[in-house]
């Protein structure tokens, strides 16, 4: 029986813990000011509002389906997959019910619920520009609801992925990966914007309007990083036979580190090949280089050797350019935002080296293969389900030709056609069949990944 003096240090222990809990919480939730500002800095200037609106919007709509919906979808998955047993009413319940353990309960949920957010913000970057409002809406209520909560009731909510030994520290392939596979099939399926290709397939360059915004949204993204990464050492202390301990955070300096040297190495490797692609360092592709750099130490960031942040960090920077291009001139897909290789090709990059750097097969001789497995399987496991949830709902859309809008829309600009207002005012209006402002500046609108040169 605890003495009260015992008691007193364990409610210290547990309030210390939920205000670490709730601090990197509302780091997290910052990211999605990164992600508008990334994403508004790539699209055209009439597509900014448009943009804008999908980022608030993904956030307003999809935490509250997560909170009715996605939060229980991911228990009872987990249950039904080999983890925790629970009945359909006590997953509901457990965040409904008001009683004495409801503050623990809602503090874990929100927690899940802002790395569920950042999977579904995701989607926005690739079909940017022509998607239609009520379809993106649509898939932001599907994928906080059930999409993604299946991936978590396979993995963190302890399902067979789990059980099976998938390592995923933070949210790599879990929240990345799968939001990345998402943009890509959907980005896919509703088709590329008008023209961004020519006729005989090869690709027409349409710049963003503002490296400016896209930097500072890189730069905000990675400040959150920290919250993503370091915050899911989700237990500073731990109270035990009546000694206070370091819990989770035992770790936590190696979280640290691995998600710094990772982002910096990442920035290098997309910036080195970009050079030696073009013969120019472009800058959104140092910036994404960065986020490609975090993406993929974020799976493996708590048990993996420094030098191996440097690799894959490295390495998920340098495959950015190559697989944008891939993307880009092989696929003919029309990735606005470049999500696929920064979030999706470097998660799943990021999940598959960790048996390569692991501290079980450096330090304590574990046996590659048995890292290696259930690393390859719970990729591919997350990646169907992802591709083929993705295909059924865009399809839907595509299917009754409510998908995107129409041409005269895309031409005059999503902020004009659907929200009714113009960005940028004082600066004249775009034309909507040239993209030229009538302010006879002769600045053009644009829109798209690439800021240097033009491609063959």
């Amino acid at each position: 029986m605890l003495t009260p003096l015992q008691a007193d240090l364990a409610s210290v222990v547990e309030g210390v813990n939920l205000v670490w809990v709730l601090t990197v919480t509302f780091l997290i939730f910052f990211m999605h000011a990164g992600f508008a500002m990334l994403e508004a800095g790539q699209v055209r200037a009439k597509n900014v509002a448009n943009q804008l609106t999908k980022n608030l919007l993904t956030w307003s709509i999809g935490v509250i389906v997560f909170f009715l919906l996605g939060a229980a979808v991911s228990s009872i998955v987990a249950a039904f997959t080999g983890g925790p047993a629970t009945t359909i009413s006590g997953a509901f319940m457990s965040l409904y019910a008001p009683d004495a353990s409801a503050t623990t309960a809602w503090v874990d949920w929100l927690f899940g619920a802002v790395f569920a957010m950042t999977a579904a913000t995701i989607v926005s970057g690739a079909v940017a520009g022509r998607a239609r409002l009520r379809a993106y809406l649509t898939y932001t209520i599907l994928i906080a609801g059930v999409i993604y909560p299946v991936v978590v009731g396979f993995t963190w909510g302890g399902g067979f992925l789990d059980a099976l030994g998938f390592h995923d520290f933070a949210g790599g392939m879990i929240v990345h990966g799968m939001g990345g596979i998402a943009g890509l099939t959907a980005a896919w399926i509703i088709g590329p914007r008008m023209n961004r290709f020519k006729p005989d397939g090869t690709a027409n360059v349409i710049p963003g309007h503002s490296i400016t915004f896209a930097v500072l949204g890189t730069l905000i993204l990675a400040f959150g990083w920290y919250g993503f990464n370091v915050g899911t050492a989700a237990a500073p202390l731990a109270y035990a036979d009546g000694a206070v301990t370091l819990g989770s955070f035992a770790y936590v300096g190696r979280v640290a580190l691995v998600t710094t040297l990772g982002m910096a190495a990442g920035a290098i490797g997309a910036g080195g090949v970009a050079m030696y692609k073009t013969g120019k360092v472009d800058t959104l592709y140092v910036a994404n280089g960065l986020l490609a750099g975090l993406v993929g130490v974020t799976a493996i960031a708590d048990d993996i050797v420094w030098p191996g942040a440097l690799a894959v960090g490295l390495l998920a920077g340098a495959q950015l350019p190559v697989v944008f291009e891939f993307v880009e001139k092989r696929l003919h897909i029309d990735d606005v935002c470049a999500v696929f290789p920064v979030h999706g090709s470097a998660g799943i990059l990021g999940a598959l080296l960790y048996p390569v750097f692991a501290v079980p097969l450096w330090h304590d001789g574990a046996s590659f293969v048995s890292l290696a497995v259930p690393q390859v399987i719970g990729v591919g496991v997350i990646a169907v389900w992802t591709f083929a949830a993705t295909a059924v709902v865009f399809g839907g859309f595509r299917a009754i030709g409510q998908v995107r809008v129409s041409s005269d829309h895309e031409r005059e600009g999503l902020d004009t056609a659907e929200h009714g207002v113009d960005t940028y005012p004082e600066f004249g209006s775009p034309d909507a069949d040239t993209g030229i402002r009538t302010d006879g500046s002769g600045v053009p609108s644009g829109d798209g990944f690439m800021t240097t040169g033009r491609e063959d």
